[in-house]
């Protein structure tokens, strides 16, 4: 019997998908899952008739693979991504190449990069989205490592992603860790961006009395811009379309208002912090996640601090797509892109990654969460300027921000009279009202380290350091 081309470990949602994927688009394939029973009902159920086999063992899975042996993992990062990279490595030989297709931290990644390669097998660490029907149908995939472990993989990948119009959505990332890097920024502009969408929810419903299909066809409407169209744009909209099956009324008003989190996104936040890039926006969606984790008191808090009777404000009609809350989301969506890609610049540079930003864009554009109709927008604004410092600074969305600035801040500052949280939206008002000041206080702040503890500052008259006896 012939081998089979490629190999899968880890048979949950996401594993199962991309199996078949692989199968339809022509590599036989084997499984193994920790617990047999999983692979079975497999075997038994979505891969009856499908070119896939089962194994009961490590040493069975292995046996079963053509050489050099391709296998993707698809288990939980951490620990467990550890214990089956030790488990296996005793079976592989040199060529063979392993991929973790989770979400793995990338200094994880790099320890293992490092130490797989070391014993002549390949290894790449490759960010996966799309969720279930993307890696089914195609995802978008940011495989990182050695570029020779990636040239062993490309015709499967490119095979299995997603297409678009200038190509298929994978491409090699860069060394080390550098794919589940990208893939972590991914996620924080996504973190982003649903928080973003969840307040114009929250305004249209508490200001304007909207219901979900009010509320839908406005999505609908954006969805058909070249600024907002994009896939969780489209997902919104049928959410809150979506009725009970049982009391016929919208289901997202059934959901307990707690938003939970995997820790890509702290991640995002803190490499910023490290890396010294401002990420307002992003960090408001990761602190607004947080808050929602503390219902029991917030629901204690409003009997002590009640709100006030909100009053209807402007927010546009649906008819002209709520100009105003337009306006307000399409300038917190582009912030958000911005600061993600903020990070990567950075991270190439520290990290020597060598990451190409118009190929990155070109990645999400298919099959991830995070495809839009602005991610072609990146795209032609990295290939006029590879060393744009900001996206704010191209030509495009500079117009952008400089038309619709006005109706953020109106939009802000009302939900802000209103009581009304707005943690994204008010975030991004102060990013760009930042980035378009010449003089910030920090001289004040500056003057203050240097009074308490003779920390130094810079002169706008003088070159060198300087310091002032300020307690005389």
């Amino acid at each position: 019997m012939s081998k089979a081309h490629f190999g899968l470990i880890g048979l949950g949602v996401m594993g199962e998908n991309l199996v078949l994927n692989a199968e339809r688009n022509g590599f036989s394939s084997v499984v193994f899952n920790r617990t047999y029973s999983k692979t079975e009902e497999f075997l038994q159920g979505r891969g009856l008739g499908k070119n896939i086999e089962g194994a009961e063992t490590l040493q069975e899975f292995v046996n079963k693979l053509e050489r050099p042996r391709r296998i993707l993992m698809m288990v939980k990062a951490g620990p467990a991504t550890d214990a089956v990279i030790d488990n296996i490595s005793g079976y592989l030989e040199e060529g063979d190449l392993l991929i973790d297709g989770g979400n793995s931290q990338f200094k994880d990644t790099e320890r293992r990069v490092n130490t797989l390669e070391s014993k002549s097998f390949g290894y790449i660490g490759m960010g996966v989205s799309g969720g279930a029907k993307g890696a089914l149908e195609g995802p978008s995939m940011m495989p990182g490592g050695t570029k020779a472990s990636y040239d062993a993989i490309e015709s499967l990948l490119t095979k299995m992603a997603a297409k678009v119009e200038d190509g298929p959505c994978v491409a090699y990332v860069g060394p080390g860790g550098s794919g589940h890097f990208v893939k972590t920024v991914h996620n924080g502009i996504e973190y982003g961006i649903e928080q973003i969408l969840a307040e114009a929810y929250d305004l249209m419903k508490r200001v304007k009395g909207m219901n979900g299909q009010q509320m839908s066809e406005v999505f609908g409407i954006w969805n058909n811009t070249d600024e907002l169209a994009s896939y969780l744009v489209e997902i919104t909209e049928i959410c809150l379309n979506t009725k009970d099956e049982i009391t016929g009324d919208d289901v997202v008003e059934k959901i307990l208002d707690k938003a939970g989190q995997k820790g890509t996104g702290l991640w995002t936040v803190v490499s910023a912090l490290e890396l010294g890039v401002s990420v307002p926006t992003i960090y408001a969606s990761l602190n607004a996640r947080v808050m929602s984790s503390l219902k029991e008191q917030r629901s204690e808090i409003e009997k002590t601090i009640p709100s006030k009777e909100i009053e209807d404000f402007d927010l546009g009609n649906i008819s002209d797509g709520m100009k105003p809350l337009f306006d307000a989301v399409v300038l917190a969506t582009i912030a958000s892109y911005a600061q993600g890609m903020d990070i990567l610049r950075e991270a190439s540079a520290v990290y020597n990654y060598g990451l190409n930003m118009p190929s990155i864009a070109q990645i999400w554009k298919g099959g991830c969460i995070i495809r839009s109709k602005l991610l072609s927008k990146i795209q032609d604004a990295y290939n006029k300027d590879p060393n744009l410092k900001n996206l704010i600074f191209d030509d495009w969305f500079n117009n952008e921000i400089a038309t619709r600035l006005d109706n953020l801040a109106k939009v802000v500052s009302l939900s802000t009279k209103a009581g009304i949280p707005v943690p994204c939206l008010s975030s991004t008002l102060d990013y760009l009202n930042s980035y378009r000041t010449n003089r910030l206080p920090q001289n004040l702040v500056q003057a203050m380290r240097d009074c308490f503890g003779s920390h130094t500052y810079e002169r706008i008259d003088k070159k060198g350091s300087f310091h002032t006896e300020w307690m005389k």
